[in-house]
């Protein structure tokens, strides 16, 4: 019998990828949805057949109506639509959730609540209410299987023994493409510089992120919460070929490493068939054509982000929701012309120093959202 997979931000960079998972090993797909990519949307929906599609852009939603009234495929619309069309699922549907941003926080819970399998490609559900989601998830049963490679490759060395054995993760991280530079060096840096990323094919504004090492300060934040470990187990090792995804040291000083080529099929596929292992999506790693594997310190005195990160996982409540939130901002800001690259740094720590008072210690999820909103307002006026 084949998987019912769900496949939330179908467009995206991970979201096709996981279609062509699919497409390989034949998921049925009961549920797609995107944000407003229509044209990409109706090829899927075409080749597919999902019996439920959402589109929370209630614009595209009236397009794909459209587009695909030959077919029976039921279409929501809407943020709300979304949320009920993940409720329609059926059981025993693993969802991937490759939406990006905080909008992926809402559908991560959506599934949690039902108790099914969710597949995480969304940083924001646990950088931004990690502990509220981690309590859900073990309170209606629901797993929750890591799809960032890093994070897939800590899952699957942390089998090698038991927590308690555990000494340190070593989250490995490409540095992006400004990596041995200084702050003066990056005054100068242009946007295609920030683009150009030396070895991960991934949308713009994870792209943005790698440069600043924000999505690796966010990957401190979710393997805490995913793994329970404590932030100063977490120790950032810059690995510019990315062929080792992350490695485990236990007590007896023996490291566990996971290794393959860089490609997210892979993560995506193993959260899918956990705990068997298929046939692989990916093109088998040739150790000979690597030749060397070099491992350098990460920079957190010029990437500040890193700081930060571990600075919201200590203050807790709502700074990871806040530092999330300032990011977006931040990121679209520079993309726009708006602000420049180095200006992201001075806006996520004015954001940052700004929400602390009274934006730490235990919060209600309620309470996480509107901080974060009140973040994105201070992050949107923010004058550098």
């Amino acid at each position: 019998m084949a998987k019912k997979v769900a496949i939330l931000g179908a467009t995206g960079s991970v979201g096709t990828q996981s279609l062509d998972v699919a497409r390989r090993h034949g998921y049925e797909i009961p549920l797609l949805s995107a944000h407003r990519n229509v044209d990409a949307l109706e090829r899927a929906v075409r080749e597919f057949s999902p019996k439920f599609v959402a589109v929370t852009d209630t614009t595209a939603a009236k397009a794909l109506r459209v587009a695909i009234a030959d077919t029976p495929c039921q279409i929501f619309s809407g943020e709300d639509g979304l949320l009920e069309a993940i409720g329609k699922c059926g059981d025993g549907t693993t969802f991937v959730n490759a939406i990006l941003g905080e909008a992926g926080l809402s559908p991560s819970l959506a599934v949690v609540e039902k108790g099914e399998r969710l597949a995480l490609a969304n940083k924001e559900t646990l950088v931004c209410a990690g502990a509220h989601v981690m309590a859900r998830a073990k309170e209606q049963g629901a797993e929750l299987l890591p799809v960032d490679s890093e994070h897939s490759a800590i899952f699957q060395c942390l089998h090698a023994g038991e927590k308690r054995e555990v000494k340190r993760v070593l989250l490995t991280a490409s540095g992006g493409p400004f990596y041995g530079k200084g702050r003066e060096e990056l005054r100068a840096v242009s946007l295609a510089d920030v683009l150009r990323h030396p070895t991960w094919n991934m949308g713009r504004k994870i792209t943005v992120d790698s440069a600043t090492m924000m999505n690796k300060g966010f990957e401190i934040i979710e393997a805490v919460h995913l793994f329970g470990l404590d932030e100063k187990q977490i120790e950032v090792l810059v690995h510019r070929e990315s062929i080792i995804h992350s490695a485990v040291e236990y007590i007896d000083n023996t490291i566990i490493a996971e290794l393959s080529v860089p490609d997210m099929r892979a993560c995506v596929q193993y959260a899918v068939d956990y705990p068997n292992r298929m046939m692989a999506s990916i093109a088998p790693l040739d150790l000979f054509s690597v030749g060397s594997l070099t491992f350098l310190k990460a920079d957190a005195d010029t990437f500040t982000p890193l700081t930060l990160a571990r600075e919201a996982v200590k203050l807790g409540g709502a700074m990871g929701a806040v530092l999330n939130a300032a990011d977006e901002v931040a990121v679209q800001r520079h993309l726009s012309g708006e602000i420049s690259f180095l200006s992201i740094f001075d806006l996520l720590e004015y954001t940052f120093a700004r929400m602390t008072p009274y934006a730490s210690g235990e919060k209600t999820y309620d309470e996480i959202r509107a901080y974060a909103k009140e973040a994105r307002d201070i992050a949107t006026t923010y004058t550098p």
